[in-house]
């Protein structure tokens, strides 16, 4: 009764595994033909040496922190903000969490309709807001626009995510201790810094962990949005991989470039699980 289910994992998930293992080896370019000769660690060189690569890096890094900088700082913001009852509160955290359940295709639509020069209200509404005369930025194309759009579809989506997690742990907290901190004479100020922020940062470690993770892995936002430009400047490392693999049919690079990309982002992982859980063992 087991082997269908068992049957399915191997099928969808340790045969592509271990076929991958393959495919780093040889010229599997459908590009240039049907042969798939010996190549030893050519796949692997050809990343290292590709500018683009290296360029697909520093995006990443630079949108992952960028993008969990913000979605914490906004997420930490509204849970502080919704911690104590107020007429409407459910509504508007209902109205908050619900881009959360969004696919991120669907986010990156979004943004791109509402950015994209000359059907996108974005610049006409900044014209109604900011002074100076009319704005005519194209919000996918000039200056840095391109990486702070990316930014802002992201933490439109993500924040939600973090400010569950934070009014969670918020919640959690026991008014003994603010009582305590007040018969001392604390002002509210030093009770947040000296008892929420102590009690609150292993939910913070857990929270900026996992979504950290996750933004490492962008794709469906850029793909929907930028499409990797202007050019090449917003390539994040998953959209190379997809640029090379299934756009150029370089696949042996692909996947060679998606087991360097799954090292990094392993060690990486583990580095911040072994973080997360130094305060517990302490």
């Amino acid at each position: 009764m087991v082997w269908p289910a068992v049957s399915l994992v191997l099928l969808l998930s340790v045969f592509p595994l271990v076929f991958s293992l393959w495919v780093l080896f040889v010229e599997y370019d459908f590009s240039v033909s049907n042969d798939h000769p010996w190549v030893g660690l050519d796949n692997f060189n050809d990343n290292l040496i590709d500018p683009v690569w290296w360029n697909s890096v520093k995006v990443t890094a630079i949108l992952a922190l960028s993008a969990v900088a913000v979605e914490f700082i906004l997420g930490l913001l509204l849970a502080l903000a919704m911690l104590r009852p107020f007429r409407g509160r459910r509504i508007l955290m209902v109205l908050v969490v619900l881009p959360l359940f969004i696919s991120p295709v669907v986010v990156g639509g979004f943004w791109d309709l509402f950015l994209r020069q000359p059907i996108g209200p974005a610049n006409q509404i900044a014209t109604w807001v900011l002074p100076g005369g009319p704005v005519t930025t194209n919000f996918t194309e000039d200056g840095l626009w391109p990486y702070i759009s990316v930014v802002m579809a992201d933490a439109w989506q993500w924040t939600p995510f973090m400010f569950v997690v934070m009014l969670a742990g918020l919640s959690a907290i026991p008014n003994d201790v603010y009582e305590a901190a007040d018969i001392d004479g604390a002002k509210p100020r030093q009770s947040f810094f000296f008892v929420t922020l102590p009690l609150l940062l292993p939910i913070m470690l857990v929270a900026i962990t996992f979504r950290f993770i996750d933004a490492v892995k962008l794709f469906d936002i850029i793909y929907t949005l930028t499409r990797g430009g202007p050019g090449t400047q917003t390539y994040t490392t998953s959209y190379y991989l997809y640029y090379q693999g299934f756009e150029r049919f370089h696949l042996g690079q692909g996947t060679a470039g998606a087991w360097m990309f799954m090292i990094v982002l392993s060690v990486i992982s583990f580095w911040l699980v072994r973080r997360l859980l130094t305060p517990v063992e302490a």
